[in-house]
C-alpha cells in the first residue's frame, strides 16, 4: 500500500520530470500489486537505480546521502537508542557530538517519529539519507555484528545441557521418489542454522518428547517440546530466525520453501544413537509466520507387550479373547493422542503367527512393523481407505487393521468384512465405549449389521504418571473425593499422592500409562443395539452386568495404586 513517503517520493519525481504521469500509475499499480514499497517499485523497474534515486532525494530534501555499506557503528552509539526502537522508528544512530545525535532516516518528512526520537535521546538531530531497503539491513547488521557467532552460542548452551547430538539425516521417500537428503545439505553442512535445528531435534529426542511445535508470534518465536501430552517450553530463539529455522526443516521435509501461503505435510527420517526415528511435519501459515510442528516416532517405542499397556484384568481377559477371535471387529477408541495406534499395533503384534496373512491400511504408516504388509492411503492418487480396503480384501488376509474409519464407505467394507470370516482392527474418535457403537449407526450402518460384526470396543486416555522420585501424598477432602467417584468404601482404605517435583521429572510426572474402559459385546447388548436401547441403558448393564469399569473408575484406580494424581484423572476423564 502506498505510504505518504511514497507519495512525496513521486511528486519529486514527476516535478522533475524523471518520469510521466503514465509511468506514475504504472509505478503505483506495480507498488500496491507486489505489496512493495514505490521506491522499491522505481528500482526494481529500472526507472533510476539505486544510488540515482537516493542523489535525486537528497538534492530535493536538502539531507547528505549516505552508502550504508561504510557505516561504522559504535556499541556506546547503538546503546542511546535500543534496538527494538531503531527497528520501530526506522533509524540508526551513527554518531554523537556533544548533544547532536547523527541518525540515519529513511522518510525524513516522518516529524512524529522524530520528535519522538528526540525526547527518547534528549538529544537535537542531524539526519543523513538512506534508502530503506538498506536501512533495515543495516539496522540488523549494526545491532547482530556477528549472528552465526550467536547462533553458534545458542548450540553451544544447547550442547552443554545435553552433550553432543549423534544425528544423521536418512533418505527420505516423499512422492514415491527416494531423494537423497546430503545432496540438499551438503554445501551447507557447516550452517549454524543446520546445527541448531539439529540441535533442538536431538534435545527433543535426549528428552523423550514425541512433538516439537515452533510457533511464530509478533515479537518472537518459541519452541515448545510436547512430553508425556503436555507442552513444555523449551527454547526462545530470535524471531529473525524463524523463517531460517522453518525453511530448514522443509527442506529436510522435501517440501516447497518457496510457498509460504498454504498447508504443507511432509517427513523425514534420522538415525540416532543407531536407530531410526522418522518425522511427520506439518507446516501451517499464520499470521506472524509458518507454524511448524514436528511429530516424533520412535519405534523403539512399540517394545510394548499387551501385558504392559495397564488394562484392568477382567479388561484384559476380554480384550484378550476378542483379539484371539477368528472373526469379528475389535475398535479402539479415544481423542486424538490417546494412544491408540500403539494399543492396535500392540494387538497385531500378539496376534501376528508366519501361518497368517496379516493386512494394515494406515493414513501415514507410523511404524513398520517386521513381517506385516502395511499399506500407506494416497488420497492424491486416488488410494483413499475404501479403494485399499477393497483391494486388499483380493488379497486374502485372515486380519485387517485399519488405521481409522472416517467414512461410511469405510466402515461398511469393514464391517462386511468382519462378518464374512475376517478379523478386523481399527479406531474412532468417540468420548467413550458406549457412544462407539452409536456412531457406527450414525454414519450409517445397519445396527443389526453393527451388532453381528463387533466383539469389543476399548476407549482409553493416557494419564502422566507420577515421579516415584518425588511424589507425595495429598490430603484431599472426602467431600472431592466422593464428587469424583470414590466410593464411601474407598475412603478410608486408599491413599491418593500428589506431584512434587524434582531433577529427574517434569513437574512432578514422569512417563505415561493408559486406562482402558472395555465393552465386551455379549448377546444381550446385541439384542440391545438392534432394539435401539439407548446410550445410558447399555452402559448400565455394561456396569452392573459386565463389571465393566468406567474410565473414570479406571483412571481412580491408578490414582488409588499411587500410578497418577486425581487431578490429571479429573483432567483426562
Amino acid at each position: 500500500m502506498i505510504t505518504s513517503f511514497d507519495k512525496k517520493i513521486n511528486n519529486i519525481l514527476l516535478r522533475t520530470k524523471t518520469i510521466t504521469q503514465e509511468k506514475s500509475a504504472e509505478l503505483i499499480e506495480a507498488a500496491n500489486k507486489e505489496n512493495k514499497s514505490f521506491a522499491d517499485a522505481v528500482i526494481d523497474k529500472q526507472v533510476l537505480d539505486e544510488n540515482a534515486l537516493l542523489a535525486l532525494l537528497a538534492v530535493e530534501v536538502k539531507i547528505p546521502p549516505l552508502i550504508t555499506e561504510k557505516i561504522a557503528t559504535d556499541e556506546k552509539i547503538l546503546a542511546i537508542i535500543p534496538e527494538d526502537k531503531a527497528n520501530h522508528y526506522n533509524i540508526l544512530p551513527l554518531s554523537k557530538i556533544s548533544n547532536i545525535l547523527t541518525i540515519a532516516v529513511a522518510d525524513p518528512f516522518d516529524v512524529v517519529k522524530l520528535d519522538d526520537i528526540r525526547l527518547l535521546t534528549k538529544c537535537d538531530l542531524r539526519m543523513t539519507l538512506v534508502l530503506e531497503r538498506h536501512l533495515k539491513e543495516a539496522i540488523k547488521r549494526a545491532y547482530n555484528p556477528d549472528e552465526s557467532h550467536k547462533i553458534e552460542e545458542m548450540v553451544d548452551d544447547l550442547t552443554g545441557e545435553m552433550g553432543g547430538p549423534e544425528i544423521e539425516l536418512s533418505e527420505s521417500e516423499v512422492a514415491d521418489e527416494k531423494i537423497d537428503m546430503s545432496q540438499i545439505t551438503g554445501e551447507a553442512s557447516d550452517s549454524p542454522v543446520i546445527k541448531l535445528v539439529n540441535m533442538l531435534i536431538f534435545r527433543a529426542l535426549r528428552e523423550g518428547a514425541s512433538d516439537i511445535h515452533i510457533e511464530p508470534y509478533e515479537k518472537k518465536v518459541r519452541v515448545r517440546f510436547r512430553m508425556d501430552g503436555v507442552l513444555h517450553e523449551a527454547f526462545l530463539p530470535p524471531k529473525r530466525l524463524h523463517n531460517a529455522i522453518a525453511s530448514r526443516i522443509k527442506i529436510m521435509s522435501a517440501l516447497d520453501i518457496s510457498e509460504r501461503r498454504v498447508p504443507q505435510d511432509g517427513k523425514f527420517q534420522i538415525k540416532f544413537e543407531g536407530r531410526r526415528i522418522d518425522f511427520r511435519v506439518a507446516v501451517v501459515p499464520t499470521v506472524h509466520g509458518e507454524r511448524v510442528v514436528m511429530r516424533i516416532l520412535d519405534s523403539s517405542s512399540l517394545n510394548l507387550k499387551l501385558d504392559d499397556l495397564g488394562f484392568e484384568e477382567v479388561a484384559h481377559k476380554a480384550f484378550q479373547k476378542a483379539i484371539n477371535a477368528s472373526y469379528g471387529m475389535v475398535l479402539v477408541s479415544g481423542p486424538t493422542g490417546s494412544g491408540k495406534t500403539t494399543t492396535l499395533y500392540c494387538a497385531v503384534k500378539e496376534t501376528f503367527n508366519p501361518e497368517e496373512n496379516l493386512i494394515t491400511v494406515e493414513d501415514p504408516v507410523e511404524y513398520q512393523l517386521p513381517g506385516i504388509l502395511q499399506v500407506p492411503v494416497n488420497p492424491k492418487q486416488g488410494m483413499t481407505f475404501g479403494a485399499a480396503l477393497r483391494s486388499i480384501l483380493r488379497q486374502d488376509p485372515d486380519i485387517i487393521m485399519i488405521g481409522e474409519m472416517r467414512d461410511l464407505e469405510t466402515a461398511d467394507i469393514a464391517i462386511k468384512a468382519a462378518i464374512t470370516g475376517h478379523l478386523v482392527f481399527s479406531t474412532l474418535h468417540t468420548n467413550d465405549s458406549v457412544s462407539t457403537v452409536s456412531r457406527l449407526i450414525d454414519m450409517g450402518i445397519d445396527p443389526f449389521m453393527v451388532s453381528s460384526a463387533v466383539l469389543l470396543v476399548a476407549n482409553q486416555r493416557l494419564l502422566r504418571k507420577l515421579c516415584s522420585n518425588c511424589k507425595t501424598p495429598a490430603e484431599i477432602p472426602e467431600k472431592d473425593l466422593l464428587a469424583a467417584g470414590v466410593t464411601k468404601d474407598e475412603l478410608g482404605k486408599a491413599t491418593f499422592f500428589k506431584q512434587a517435583g524434582c531433577p529427574r521429572c517434569a513437574g512432578g510426572y514422569k512417563g505415561r500409562a493408559a486406562i482402558y474402559e472395555v465393552l465386551d459385546i455379549d448377546d444381550e447388548v446385541r439384542r440391545m443395539v438392534v432394539k435401539g436401547a439407548s446410550l445410558l441403558e447399555i452402559r448400565d448393564y455394561a456396569v452392573n452386568k459386565l463389571s465393566m469399569l468406567t474410565i473414570r473408575r479406571a483412571g481412580l484406580r491408578k490414582a488409588m495404586q499411587g500410578l497418577t494424581s486425581l487431578d490429571e484423572v479429573l483432567r483426562n476423564t
